[in-house]
């Protein structure tokens, strides 16, 4: 065997050159595979000897993409057009075997490789688009190419992988082997013996004659994604890229045209933001302090105490992972119910082909039911999911205490209240943690982990690991009022309130929040959640908005009439002009001069606050990073990925031009709501941002 490089070895196997690329974990694209692939090719295409190159990866996947952190650094080994250059024209038939998963970077190199063969469970994809890119080493060319113009738009737009029984079915793939080596050898040796030609993607044209003069087969593909990829600037380059493959009179022509798109969106600020958002979901898993080898508490059943929306939702989570579960309610009726929803649940995932009805059943036999809460005093962990109600949930936990046994998590699904004061009932507050789903919680990805002051670090790495096995993008919070999301959706919403009495309607928010890349501004997610909870009717006094609005029935999207009239067939949404008149006589008893509002000052008038909340949050230590407010609002709250978070955001405007414009809505206001966080003056001053903590 011969060491081209650190990553990259070549051995002879008769008269088989075998190319083995061996950067642990995931044999990214570094600069030391490149400059070992195109040497290690080169040499063997030079050797009289070898008549044919096999390239496989050690390890437990093929290659899986491009080494991300050599973005935006400077150029160092051989570039990729040049390795797939020489793969591509090598003089001999050159096949990659492929296991694991072979992504980006890595499935733009398998596909210039003259033939590709694969293991069963191994799978395919170009994710660029995740990070805000493009597919830029000929992918949005060859792809296309190779398995037609619809499932490479879909591919590349959705960043989703497919398997190898698929791949073989649509071209991607030649052949499926048993064995990676043997396998490849194998194939290698017959399509030598065969003579079979060397067989170059970017040759074939066939699968785009479809497309070809065809501009109503991409105008159907826009419309059909466009909720989805409402705001990102990656998935329509790709589009473009894709419509030059088809249309372009040669394959250089669409080659130029990738690489120009693509360096646009590197470039940009979708993908730095992007960039920045995958690298701070992984860190959001880091505990500062915490050794990443402390043992962890085996969590092999779960009791959820509350069978409502939340607690079924919770529920599901950990059947759908094969973890048994308990779930109780006092009343026979409300649990029949809550179990009901659940199936429908699982039922409607039949109906779109994710789960068979094997599926389900397996899943709902994993949760028992029961009246009797003292049921749950074998479960490894317990979730407590009932009215947000102080007193409710200290009852809940006082009895908790009193017979679960001993090294049991108790866990909260608080959204707001003191994890402390319900821990201090108990005599193991260490064991006590919150574990604050979103709804619908079998569908929201995030999961806040409070940690209160008495929390083991055992306890807290262990349900930071439950998280991650139940497919949740888990973010820690210290205990104070709303923890990290709900605190800083509060900021935003007393300005949100202000406003309207001051000039832009409802209306006018949201949309400026819309277009901003949230999926529905305040007024209309207040619809959503219905305007009456936590509403009184017997002490209603008509002092608020919101108390008026539910005097006269409109209380949300359940009613058909909240800030905005809905319509029961398509649940559109429109002004009420009932609704701007309540609001100017508000105004009037206000004593408020109404005035024009620019977009732009609505937007800061919303934002801002979240990132002065943000910065307060990180100061008392309520939050480990700032980048873990970014992972909090972007998978609970709708924040727009392409944007990074409300403190990437802060950053990319310029901390001293949002501590500016605070102080300008100080002064405008006389407000000391606006005053900027000691901290944020603190990194000014500096000359400093969030990113540099």
């Amino acid at each position: 065997m011969t060491q081209i490089t650190d990553m990259v070895s070549m051995e002879t196997e008769g008269d088989v050159a075998v190319v083995t690329v061996d950067n642990p974990p995931v044999n990214a694209l570094s600069a030391g595979v490149r400059t070992g692939l195109y040497e290690a090719v080169t040499k063997a295409d030079a050797d009289d000897s070898v008549k044919s190159i096999l390239i496989v990866c050690s390890g437990r996947t093929y290659i899986a993409g491009a080494d991300i952190k050599e973005f935006g650094q400077a150029p160092q080994g051989t570039p990729l057009p040049d390795v797939h250059s020489a793969i591509e024209n090598a003089s001999k038939p050159v096949v990659s075997t492929i296991h694991g998963t072979a992504l980006g970077g890595g499935l733009e190199t398998a596909l210039v490789c003259h033939y590709r063969v694969a293991v069963d469970s191994a799978k395919f994809g170009l994710p660029e688009v995740k990070l805000g890119l493009l597919p830029g080493a000929g992918g949005t060319q060859r792809l296309p190419r190779i398995v037609g113009v619809q499932k490479a738009l879909e591919m590349m737009t959705s960043g989703d992988p497919i398997g190898a029984k698929f791949a073989l079915e649509c071209g991607l793939i030649d052949e499926i082997v048993d064995d990676l080596k043997e396998g490849g050898l194998a194939f290698v040796k017959k399509i030598v013996e065969e003579g079979r030609p060397l067989v170059k993607v970017s040759d074939s044209n066939d699968k785009l004659a479809e497309a070809k003069g065809n501009p109503d087969l991409f105008a159907g593909f826009r419309k059909a994604i466009a909720r989805k990829a409402r705001g990102f600037e990656a998935p329509e380059a790709i589009i473009q890229c894709v419509e030059a493959a088809v249309n372009s009179d040669s394959f250089e022509d669409g080659m130029k045209a990738e690489r120009e798109r693509f360096m646009t969106l590197v470039t940009g600020a979708q993908s730095a933001a992007q960039r920045y958002y995958f690298f701070a979901e992984r860190q959001a898993n880091k505990i500062p302090g915490i050794d990443k080898d402390i043992e962890l508490i085996p969590v092999k059943s779960v009791g959820i105490i509350g069978a409502g929306t939340m607690g079924g939702g919770i529920a599901m989570n950990f059947a759908t992972v094969g973890i048994p579960v308990t779930i109780t309610e006092p009343d026979q009726d409300r649990l029949d119910k809550g179990l009901g929803v659940v199936r429908k649940n699982y039922e409607r995932s039949v109906k779109s082909g994710r789960l068979t009805m094997d599926d389900v059943d397996k899943r709902m036999g994993l949760i028992t039911p029961t009246t009797n809460i003292e049921d749950l005093k074998d479960c490894d962990l317990v979730i407590e999911a009932v009215f947000e109600l102080m007193d409710i949930k200290k009852d809940i936990f006082t009895k908790l205490d009193s017979f679960m046994k001993d090294g049991a998590i108790l866990a909260s699904n608080t959204s707001a209240l003191n994890l402390d004061e319900i821990a201090s009932v108990t005599k193991r507050p260490e064991m006590v943690i919150g574990l604050h789903f979103f709804s619908p919680a079998n569908v929201m990805r995030l999961l806040e982990v409070v940690r209160g002051d008495m929390t083991a670090d055992r306890v807290l790495a262990t349900c930071m690991a439950i998280a991650k096995k139940i497919r949740k993008v888990a973010a820690v919070s210290g205990v104070c009022p709303g923890f990290i999301g709900n605190r800083m959706l509060y900021a935003r919403g007393v300005q949100a309130n202000k406003m309207i009495f001051e000039g832009p309607m409802p209306w006018d928010v949201d949309r400026v929040l819309f277009d901003f890349g949230f999926p529905m501004g305040p007024f209309a997610m207040s619809d959503l959640a219905g305007l009456d909870i936590g509403w009184d009717e017997s002490k209603s006094k008509g002092e608020t908005i919101r108390d008026r609005l539910c005097e006269m029935g409109r209380r949300g999207q359940k009613t058909g009439q909240g800030y905005y009239n809905y319509d029961p067939k398509t649940r559109a949404k429109t002004p009420e002009p009932e609704v701007e008149k309540l609001i100017n006589e508000f105004s009037e008893k206000k004593g408020k001069t109404r005035r024009e509002f620019s977009d732009d000052e609505i937007l800061e008038r919303c934002i801002y606050p979240m990132i002065n909340e943000g910065a307060k949050i990180i100061e008392e230590g309520m939050s480990f990073r700032p980048s873990d407010i970014d992972v909090v609002w972007v998978n609970g709250y709708g924040w727009p990925v392409y944007r990074g978070g409300p403190m990437h955001y802060a950053d990319s405007i310029g901390l001293d031009k949002v501590a500016a414009r605070l102080k300008e809505f100080q002064a405008q206001d006389n407000d000391d709501f606006w005053q900027p966080a000691p901290l944020i003056e603190k990194l000014v001053a500096e000359g400093k941002g969030f990113k540099d903590m």
